[in-house]
């Protein structure tokens, strides 16, 4: 029960999160790009894991940036240097998973899209 709990809860704050968060809109249509992209080339097993785990972590990335702000705004109401540089680290984390994440996906895609020339 206590597990099914904890899943409830994780998707309520999934469905939170995509509800106020435009950038995890972005991130699911880059998702479905990748995915589609891959299914289309059928990547290699060694390359689905490196793309799935390259989305996961902007995912997560996301999802963590947007706890780190809605905590920070909590016990910050008011704007504060401190809150600032809270959430300037907490995006910049975002930023380079997503540097990461597209490098990986071009230097996996690079050769089936010049092959397909």
């Amino acid at each position: 029960m206590k597990s099914m709990r904890m899943f409830v809860y994780a998707c309520k704050g999934l469905k939170a999160a995509w509800k106020a968060e435009r950038n995890l809109r972005l991130h699911a249509a880059a998702t479905v790009a990748v995915l589609g992209c891959a299914g289309y080339y059928q990547v290699t097993v060694a390359e689905w894991c490196i793309l799935l785990l390259c989305i996961g972590g902007v995912w997560v990335a996301e999802l963590l940036n947007t706890a780190i702000e809605k905590l920070t705004d909590a016990v910050f109401p008011q704007q504060h240097p401190k809150a600032a540089f809270i959430k300037d680290v907490a995006a910049a984390a975002v930023l380079l998973m997503c540097l990461m994440a597209a490098i990986c996906g071009v230097l996996i895609f690079v050769n089936y899209f010049s092959a397909t020339k």
